[in-house]
């Protein structure tokens, strides 16, 4: 595995740096999966732990702004952070919307989450050229795109199918880490 401080994978060599980083930005993304999955459940059933649940999910964008300070600054980072809070209020608005029967209030919230998306992306492309935000909007549609689908089916009684979709989230929450991290690696030579 670790050799001279060298992570060997098949055709790809990383140091232990690069490694971590990988690891770090997997946890952070996995995280963010893992708690979402949590919200949507507990505003789904009325839980009593729903504001428990949402405060470490909150804490999150935190999380990654915390890890971001050290490569783009404070006030990118809190930009970023910003972003990412919005990204999981406006899908807990989304949630409450449909669950009272406001579809023109739902439909409003997702028309933001799906714009703020684009806003992550867009920052993502500005602050490291190795980040695509062409790339980042795919990515972040797909992410969107399937949180709304987990909560539909919870929300609909579809239990299997949100386990399903789940599985893919968290898939596609390793891409998009893997994809932070190898970017964090070009830009700064790590």
């Amino acid at each position: 595995m670790f050799q001279n401080n060298r992570y060997n994978r098949g055709l790809f060599v990383y140091t232990k740096e690069q490694f971590e980083l990988f690891l770090l930005f997997r946890k952070l993304w996995e995280q963010h999966s893992t708690w979402t999955r949590a919200a949507i459940v507990s505003l789904v059933f009325d839980l009593p732990d729903q504001d428990v649940v949402i405060n470490r999910l909150l804490r999150n964008p935190t999380d990654f702004k915390e890890t971001f300070i050290p490569f783009f600054g404070v006030e990118d980072a809190t930009e970023f952070e910003k972003l990412l809070t919005d990204h999981l209020v406006l899908a807990a608005q989304i949630i409450q919307a449909t669950k009272a029967g406001d579809s023109e209030g739902a439909a409003q919230a997702e028309k933001m989450w799906y714009d703020n998306g684009n806003e992550i992306a867009a920052f993502l492309g500005r602050v490291n050229p190795y980040w695509s935000e062409a790339q980042w909007r795919l990515m972040m549609r797909e992410h969107l795109d399937l949180v709304k689908a987990e909560a539909t089916y919870m929300l609909t009684g579809q239990y299997d199918k949100s386990v399903s979709v789940y599985d893919t989230i968290e898939q596609q929450a390793s891409m998009m880490a893997d994809e932070m991290a190898y970017g964090l690696i070009r830009q700064f030579r790590i």
